[in-house]
């Protein structure tokens, strides 16, 4: 029984990811972890988080 709930917990974090992602890219969002994203064009740099 634990480990069904477990699964179900787990199932449910997974799937509110990818909900997320799949908003955030129908919302035009280029780069999704970046704050500034609407703003950037597409340009967010990974190793420093800004936007260029």
């Amino acid at each position: 029984m634990v480990n069904l709930i477990l699964v179900v917990i787990l199932a449910a974090i997974a799937g509110s990811i990818i909900w997320y992602l799949y908003r955030a890219k129908k919302r035009g969002a280029t780069c999704i972890g970046c704050p500034h994203a609407k703003k950037c064009g597409g340009n967010c740099s990974g190793h420093n988080g800004h936007c260029h």
